[in-house]
């Protein structure tokens, strides 16, 4: 692959997408339940999901028995590769060493794509272990251009990139989040990995229609769509992955499936995480969804003191951050 990402590269990157198609209902592989997934004789049983995906970091350098889960899982299902620590918006220099470790990942696992997020977790050589949002500006979309294209070189395949759930936003972006995802994968072939969820949250705390940023994406480089429930915390919502899927994000869910056509859907729960026939349940209620049969589930109310989250504890504490860090006016 040549420095050069040119339009023919960006053809090839949506025909890989294409091609893959569609991967159906899938939840995220979490070693709670390996125990129920090594009994089930995968040749002989109907299948429980149709895919899973991987948590990356979870699976680099480890050689012991999820590895080994991995494996058996591999030879069965399709499987995508899904991490957060790429750091791809950070003006820290791209580690090399954790993306060659991860290329030698995705040659183990042969993914049906590489997935990761639109945000950046450190500086300085700080790893923050936070998704943090992306100044949304001309100098930093130029900016994650070229790491985009640095990373595709090295894993030798177009990468997916997921819309994060935000908490605050910089004051100095000119672009929207949509527009900056269009801009970047017309410049990369990359693909998007639509989190539903992220996107109600973040409408909820920014003060933003989730319909209309659906609406304004880029549909056909979009690949995948993620769900997952969140808590209300009073003044903003929390992405906290341990909760059944609200209605509202159902029904974002139903709208970003009409747009695209139909692509792969993903649960995601990972706090509190319930037995694996629990979680399929709740998948299952994507295919109740596409059939027009809307759950009747209500955000998670939550209590403030179990989150570790120290934006949401300082803005209960200090009332001059919590007013500096309200919506931004448009």
């Amino acid at each position: 692959m040549s420095d050069n990402y040119n339009g023919e590269a960006r053809r090839d990157a949506a025909a890989s997408f294409s091609h893959t198609g569609n991967l159906g209902f899938g939840v995220g592989l979490r070693s709670q339940h390996y125990p129920e997934l090594m009994s089930i004789d995968h040749d002989t049983v109907k299948k429980p999901v149709d895919w899973f995906e991987i948590i990356s970091e979870n699976y680099i350098d480890n050689f012991g028995y999820g590895r080994h889960v991995l494996e058996i899982l591999r030879a069965h299902y399709p499987m995508v590769m899904h991490g957060v620590s790429m750091n791809i918006g950070s003006t820290d220099p791209l580690d090399f060493t954790y993306l060659n470790k991860l290329k030698a990942l995705s040659d183990f696992v042969q993914p049906a794509w590489v997935s990761d997020h639109l945000c950046w977790t450190g500086v300085a050589g700080v790893n923050s272990h936070d998704l943090l949002p992306m100044p949304l500006t001309d100098e930093s979309l130029a900016h994650v251009i070229r790491r985009v294209k640095q990373v595709q070189e090295v894993l030798e395949r177009p990468i997916v990139l997921e819309n994060p759930s935000t908490y605050l936003e910089y004051c100095h972006s000119s672009l929207s989040e949509p527009a900056f995802f269009t801009e970047l994968v017309n410049a990369t072939g990359c693909g998007i990995l639509l989190d539903v969820n992220n996107v109600f949250v973040s409408a909820f705390n920014h003060g933003f229609d989730p319909e209309a940023y659906i609406r304004a994406l880029p549909h056909q480089q979009i690949v995948q769509i993620h769900l997952a429930g969140p808590s209300d915390c009073g003044d903003c919502l929390i992405d906290t992955h341990d909760q059944p899927v609200p209605q509202q994000v159902w029904a974002l869910y139903a709208l970003a499936q009409q747009l695209t056509g139909g692509v792969s859907t993903l649960l995601e729960w990972d706090a509190n995480i319930p037995p694996f026939d629990t979680l399929v349940a709740e998948l299952n209620k994507a295919k109740q969804v596409l059939n027009g049969e809307m759950p009747a589930q209500a955000v998670h109310q939550s209590d403030m003191a179990k989150f570790s989250t120290p934006v949401v504890r300082e803005m209960h504490q200090k009332t001059d951050l919590a007013h500096s860090l309200k919506p931004v006016a448009k």
